[in-house]
């Protein structure tokens, strides 16, 4: 009785762990992660690679990503500045910061949280041409942290061989690839379709799964780009 009374608290703890998991939200999720201290602004220099590496492993958030109408007002428009008040940030903090200072938006689509403007489309076109292939990147999952800041198509490639049951495709030496935007996003824990879905969103891109590869082509959906007072504005 001794043993079975431990095991049956043990398995009490677990659950109760389990729950205040599944109840826990993005926000409180990256609460926990601690940004560099003394950062006081947020910009098209420090704005991305200090969020991205500020996102750890942890059981809501997957993956963390800047989608292009997010990166367009860093780097393309550089009107994306934001004040920092607090001297020990959170990731949270940061995002909050963004979201209330300039035209970037936060979206959990659970497992991913996105950063963007009205010009991207939140819904990931994917075909799928195997459906026993498709089946199985639901169920895999991608070995380790990646962390990407900037990175064309090709070092996705690179970076990503090895580390998903499926090949990447175009080439980098297809012309089609031109036409990728460069990616920016962490992820850890992801599956490898939640892992397709990641390079979709950064990138603007829609994939097709076939048996031995995932097909990847620019995707031609635009939104309204948030209003210009300026160009450029700093």
């Amino acid at each position: 009785m001794k043993n079975l009374t431990k095991w049956g608290g043990l398995i009490l703890l677990l659950g109760v762990a389990q729950g205040a998991s599944a109840d826990e939200s993005w926000q409180d999720a990256l609460g926990r992660m601690p940004l560099t201290a003394g950062v006081a602004e947020l910009n098209r220099t420090n704005c991305v690679p200090l969020m991205l590496g500020a996102f750890q492993s942890n059981g809501v958030v997957k993956a963390f990503i800047f989608m292009p109408g997010a990166t367009d007002e860093l780097y393309f428009f550089r009107r994306a500045h934001a004040t920092l008040t607090n001297a020990n940030p959170s990731l949270l903090d940061a995002v909050m910061a963004l979201t209330n200072q300039t035209y970037i938006q936060a979206t959990f689509q659970p497992p991913l949280l996105l950063l963007h403007t009205t010009e991207d489309s939140l819904d990931v076109i994917a075909v799928v041409k195997n459906e026993s292939k498709a089946a199985k990147l639901h169920q895999r999952l991608v070995p380790g942290r990646l962390l990407f800041n900037d990175a064309d198509w090709g070092a996705m490639r690179t970076a990503l061989k090895g580390k998903l049951n499926i090949g990447l495709r175009p080439f980098e030496s297809d012309p089609e690839t031109w036409h990728f935007y460069r990616h920016s996003f962490a992820a850890c824990g992801v599956t490898d379709w939640e892992m397709l879905e990641s390079l979709a969103m950064a990138g603007k891109t829609t994939f097709t799964v076939n048996r031995l590869t995932a097909e990847f082509q620019p995707d031609a959906r635009a939104g309204p780009v948030p209003k210009l007072e300026a160009f450029p504005m700093r």
